[in-house]
């Protein structure tokens, strides 16, 4: 089951997050500060944060926004999977509600970003997996030799 986020699920978000062994310290931070500023008030703003439940744990999440000053794109900021439940439909569900939800509220463009780090290989082919493609990339951008991986989806058209 997919469901809204709520400020009690922080804690097993950021347990989640951390568990995948992917996410470095301080995107884990940047995380609780995002989740914060959801709660607080970018929930008022169209950004969206959902999680996906199997037997009342939560398997995964997905946080997704508007990107300012665009005709209708939006960003897939955070999808995580618990590491006991990958490879078994959890993320691609989660990306799919993302999708179809923005495209209900006249989204016409889906960009995700992500690292070239070869530990985020899964990740990139997941987006590739499921319909994204590589739109570009910036050389360096998270730190000498770690680029950014930017992928699209066009949702509509």
């Amino acid at each position: 089951m997919i469901r809204p986020a709520t400020l009690a699920d922080t804690p097993r978000l950021l347990e989640l997050t951390q568990a995948t062994g992917v996410f470095k310290s301080h995107e884990i931070q940047a995380l609780d500060e995002v989740l914060g500023d959801y709660f607080a008030q970018n929930h008022q703003e169209n950004h969206v944060a959902v999680i996906c439940e199997e037997a009342d744990r939560v398997a995964g999440y997905a946080y997704y926004a508007p990107a300012a000053m665009t005709d209708r794109s939006w960003y897939l900021y955070w999808i995580a999977v618990q590491p006991g439940h990958q490879a078994r439909g959890i993320g691609a569900r989660l990306l799919k509600y993302a999708e179809e939800d923005i495209r209900k509220r006249q989204g016409r463009i889906l960009f995700i970003e992500t690292s070239s780090l070869p530990h985020y290989e899964k990740t990139r082919r997941f987006y590739l997996k499921n319909g994204c493609e590589v739109t570009g990339t910036l050389r360096d951008y998270y730190s000498d030799g770690d680029d950014m991986v930017v992928f699209r989806k066009r949702l509509e058209g």
